[in-house]
């Protein structure tokens, strides 16, 4: 179990890991997926796109498929469907106290499917041939199921570490919930229903965008962080 020094120490540095990813990863995650998606665009617009999507399906996806790999792939493309999420709504509307939360989560949702199909309207990219495992209609880029799992989950981990107190329970919650938009967006790709570049650029727009809502909507319609409690001064004896 090691020292009580060394469970300090070790406790020590998971708050300064913590603390420095609340502060500082939020913003350095905003420029890469900034800098990802100019360079997505810049070449989809010069048409060098189709061969590394191309590539990276028939070179690195489509060896996986397996009747089993199919099916895990469509249940978990599913935890990104509007049914499935109004499911979800519902569950988080009996659970947590207050109708702030959830009104915040469906306001994010509605939002976040809006500017999938404004973005979709303006690109018009078509989905790809010949690979498709399922059926699916309107347009590829982005992919509205990694925009809408990046958005609707990642709210969640935004939740999670706004409110919950316990570190461990924070990193293992965020860890299941970034897990889901990573599966979800893997999936779409599995199905042959989105290229690569579609499922990258949909999780950094909607990344961009979470960004916004939190900071700018999501903190005026939710309760204030409670405060931690303050460090008990050395030598000073517990209470009584």
């Amino acid at each position: 179990m090691g020292s009580p020094a060394t469970r300090t120490h070790l406790r020590a540095h998971a708050h300064r890991v913590t603390n420095f990813a609340r502060r500082y990863g939020w913003i350095i995650l905003a420029v890469a997926a900034a800098v990802v998606l100019f360079v997505v665009v810049q070449r989809l617009v010069e048409g060098e796109l189709i061969r590394l999507d191309s590539a990276i399906y028939l070179d690195f996806v489509h060896p996986l498929q397996s009747e089993w790999l199919t099916s895990a792939m469509i249940a978990i493309t599913n935890l990104a469907a509007i049914p499935t999420l109004l499911v979800v709504l519902l569950v988080m509307a009996a659970l947590v106290p207050g109708w702030k939360p959830a009104t915040c989560a469906v306001a994010n949702l509605v939002l976040v499917v809006c500017l999938n199909e404004l973005l979709k309207q303006i690109v018009q990219r078509p989905r790809p041939e010949g690979y498709r495992l399922i059926a699916e209609q309107g347009f590829s880029f982005p992919s509205g199921h990694s925009m809408v799992a990046m958005a609707f989950y990642g709210l969640f981990i935004w939740m999670i570490w706004r409110y919950e107190t316990d570190a461990r329970l924070k990193w293992l919650k965020s860890a299941g919930f970034a897990a889901i938009i990573l599966l979800v967006g893997f999936s779409r790709i599995y199905l042959g229903v989105h290229y690569f570049s579609d499922v990258v650029a949909g999780w950094c727009v909607s990344y961009l965008w979470l960004v916004f809502f939190t900071q700018v909507i999501a903190k005026r319609l939710m309760p204030p962080e409670p405060v931690p409690p303050r460090p008990r001064a050395q030598g000073s004896s517990a209470p009584r």
